[in-house]
């Protein structure tokens, strides 16, 4: 887009709405759009949506934009913000549910409901940089989707602004609500390609009691997922992941793999996971508590791979996963017991072998029936990447058929989903 067109298009957005909520991208944000746009409510946003049909213009939702920075191809012309939508718009503690406009961060929305005891339990990296309506669009989550589960598991209720600037809603605001087409499980992971959300209903959980935090070291990946299993089988995890050597380094284990498995409960269930779990890891195991475990948690949960040349998730079964991390060969941080790994390369590596590595890791992913995605790119080579891998033809003209029926005109984040949808 020419400097003169991104101001004629500013100008028509400012008396939409509102001057000083028209801006230029800044940081990730100009990896994603060309101008972006911060609605204040609904209708606003409709207006946005109806503009950009009207004049051919794609548009994408972000938050943080560290998502889409890392994947898409080149930037649309309009970035939709709602940093101006981020309010908690009900919370009823005692039926453990919560409504939340999309631009508000998963950060500010637990805090919120700590002081009743209670907490949305998606746990990706760095969430007070992670809004609600990324949360659901990339389907993110973390060591917690062990005993959690993951976003599509806790979502019971969404809006979202649809072709022609339509406000449509699904699910509702009570845990049993079977009503109506499942949009909850549509939009979840749809990556906004087919509308942009605007409120979000979770049901809530227990903050845990007694959190503890179980850390030991090993020689070799090999022999650290063996101990994790053993820990799996010994008790009840609240999380379980594996940490290959050189990501082991930021636990102070250096030139170590580590296994960190997560437990909580009574004092009395607390006791006898700490004791069982240190059995099972046979080590000189480092069992942490309180402050100390939370911390490390965090530590663990926000772990990135930000300097890599590539960073990609491995979904296979939980018990193919040790093979296929075998046969990766790749540095990694393993969610054991679900079957999920981020794996990387470094940042040393050129171009070309990121082409072969992706190639090899999908072969090995597709013969253990798994799935790679592939969560960060170097720019220079996202153009000649799949990012998602291409599901077979009959499920591929179904979402075609569901991007068309949402989207006729195409502009909802083109391009940046499952088989170039």
């Amino acid at each position: 887009m020419k400097e003169s067109g991104r101001l004629d298009l500013a100008h028509v957005f400012r008396g939409i709405v509102g001057g000083e909520h028209v801006r230029i991208p800044t940081d990730n944000e100009a990896q994603v759009a060309r101008l972006i746009v911060e609605p204040t409510d609904p209708q606003q946003l409709a207006e946005v949506v109806r503009k950009c049909e009207s004049d051919g213009l794609a548009l994408t939702p972000m938050g943080a934009a560290r998502t889409l920075s890392q994947i898409r191809r080149r930037p649309v012309e309009v970035g939709v913000s709602l940093a101006r939508m981020d309010h908690i718009v009900d919370y009823e503690p005692d039926d453990m549910t919560v409504v939340a406009e999309a631009g508000c961060t998963l950060g500010a929305l637990n805090s919120s409901t700590a002081k009743r005891g209670q907490r949305l339990p998606c746990d990706p990296a760095n969430p007070e940089l992670t809004t609600l309506g990324a949360l659901v669009g990339a389907a993110k989550s973390g060591p917690l989707r062990l005993s959690e589960g993951r976003v599509r598991d806790l979502l019971i209720g969404i809006r979202f602004v649809g072709h022609d600037g339509r406000l449509i809603h699904g699910g509702g605001r009570v845990v049993k609500n079977v009503a109506g087409y499942d949009l909850m499980k549509v939009m979840t992971g749809a990556f906004g390609t087919l509308g942009v959300i605007t409120e979000t209903t979770f049901k809530l959980r227990p903050l845990p009691e007694n959190y503890s935090l179980a850390i030991a070291s090993f020689d070799d990946a090999a022999e650290a997922l063996a101990a994790a299993h053993r820990a799996e089988e010994a008790a009840n995890l609240n999380h379980l992941e594996v940490l290959s050597r050189s990501v082991g380094d930021k636990f102070a284990r250096l030139g170590r793999a580590v296994v960190l498995a997560g437990f909580a409960g009574s004092r009395t269930e607390a006791d006898y996971y700490r004791a069982h779990v240190s059995n099972a890891l046979r080590r000189n195991t480092q069992m942490l508590t309180r402050e100390e475990a939370t911390v490390h948690y965090r530590l663990l949960r926000d772990l990135d791979f930000a300097d890599a040349a590539i960073v990609a998730q491995l979904a296979v079964l939980p018990a193919e996963l040790p093979r296929c991390l075998g046969a990766c060969g790749a540095e990694f941080r393993a969610h054991a017991a679900s079957g999920v790994a981020q794996i990387f390369l470094a940042s040393d590596r050129t171009n070309d072998e990121i082409y072969d590595t992706v190639g090899r890791w999908r072969e090995i992913a597709h013969a253990a029936h798994g799935h790679l995605q592939i969560l960060a790119a170097r720019a220079e080579v996202r153009g000649n990447l799949e990012m998602f891998d291409r599901p077979p033809g009959p499920a591929v003209r179904l979402m075609r058929r569901l991007k068309l029926s949402f989207d006729p005109k195409n502009i909802f984040n083109p391009g940046c989903f499952v088989a170039g949808i």
